[in-house]
């Protein structure tokens, strides 16, 4: 599986600042109080693996929590890079990725941008060694509002996948999601 990360946290070469992760907003679905209420969130209905993911991402054990995500189930051709996502040739007819916002919980928080890029390092290590092609996963390190008086740093997980098939894109997108949901659980060590 491929992998790699990237920092986001202060403007870009216009003087952008860089997207923040809103962890309060309206939509926020504490998944790891009420975990049933994963599959009921209409990313997790068109694409249940995302629904269990957020269930074992929130779990009590976990490292992590989450605060967004989003499934998109039709890429377009100029949305991915077949080279990017160790895609043999006639396996890109389908396409289809989704995002989750991971936050650390707060015993194991990424006060310093070092932190945060060493998580990364460590997963993206472990996801390279994965052996699944069509897909990939980029880890991009931004700031996030825990709450009014608080800033941490946080991660949004891209995950992209492809394939012959609609549903070989899918298989292989569960797989990736289970891949970078264990690595995650691997970071623990």
């Amino acid at each position: 599986m491929e992998a790699d990360w990237e920092f986001e946290l202060g403007p870009d070469a216009e003087g952008f600042a860089a997207p923040v992760i809103e962890t309060q907003w309206a939509g926020f679905v504490d998944i790891q109080r009420y975990p049933e209420r994963a599959g009921d969130l209409p990313e997790s209905v068109l694409f249940p693996a995302l629904g269990a993911t957020l269930i074992q991402l929130n779990a009590n054990d976990s490292l992590v929590w989450t605060s967004k995500c989003d499934y998109w189930p039709n890429l377009e051709a100029n949305e991915f890079d077949p080279d990017e996502l160790d895609a043999p040739p006639g396996s890109t007819a389908h396409a289809m990725g989704c995002f989750i916002d991971v936050i650390p919980k707060k015993d194991q928080q990424w006060d310093l941008p070092e932190m945060a890029e060493k998580a990364c390092k460590r997963i993206c290590g472990l996801l390279n060694t994965v052996p699944v092609r069509c897909c990939r996963a980029d880890l991009v390190i931004h700031r996030a509002f825990i709450s009014p008086d608080r800033m941490d740093l946080g991660i949004t997980a891209y995950l992209t996948s492809c394939g012959e098939s609609v549903a070989e894109a899918k298989r292989t997108l569960e797989a990736a999601l289970a891949a970078f949901t264990d690595a995650l659980g691997a970071t623990r060590r």
